[in-house]
């Protein structure tokens, strides 16, 4: 269960705002955040994940507080164990599809960085470097490269952004 309630002073365009959510989301629950651009979608989820903090609130995952802006305690990004696909991807680009992906694994498994790759329809692509990619075959990338974290929670920005109908179609289902 994720409880939370962030308050940011947010810059958008017609100035300064104060993004306040509330949050509940139950485990096992895909959750969905729409609204127009810059309305703080990227920003809710870059909280949550601990990569910006909020200016006061807090965030609780299954009774373990990650941010408490009355005793300022703050868990870092790195001790959540949260995977995180951001919009532009974030690739390493001196590693190939099959490096990026075990880069993010606990221990390097080989056998399982095959079975994402099959997940997402890049075996083929396995030994190539991210510039020489699609955007849609880029996502894909970092969509597995976050799956190989195992993480207890996945944030996807834009997840589908860059994909064709069909194939947006096929990853929903996935």
């Amino acid at each position: 269960m994720i409880s939370a309630h962030m308050v940011k002073r947010m810059k958008g365009t017609q100035g300064i705002f104060k993004l306040d959510v509330n949050l509940e989301i139950p485990e096992g629950k895909l959750v969905t955040l729409y609204g127009p651009s810059g309305a703080g979608k990227t920003s809710i989820l870059r909280m949550l994940s601990g990569l910006m903090p909020p200016d006061d609130g807090s965030i609780e995952v299954n009774g373990t507080s990650w941010f408490d802006g009355t005793s300022k305690s703050h868990i870092p990004s790195r001790k959540r164990n949260v995977a995180f696909v951001f919009q532009d991807f974030a690739l390493f680009p001196h590693m190939t599809v099959m490096e990026n992906i075990c880069f993010a694994m606990p221990y390097r498994d080989e056998k399982q960085a095959q079975e994402l790759l099959d997940f997402v329809d890049l075996k083929e692509l396995q030994a190539v470097k991210p510039h020489l990619l699609s955007g849609g075959q880029q996502q894909r990338v970092a969509l597995a490269r976050a799956l190989a974290q195992q993480p207890k929670i996945l944030l996807l920005d834009e997840p589908l952004s860059a994909l064709d109908f069909d194939l947006r179609k096929r990853m929903q289902h996935l």
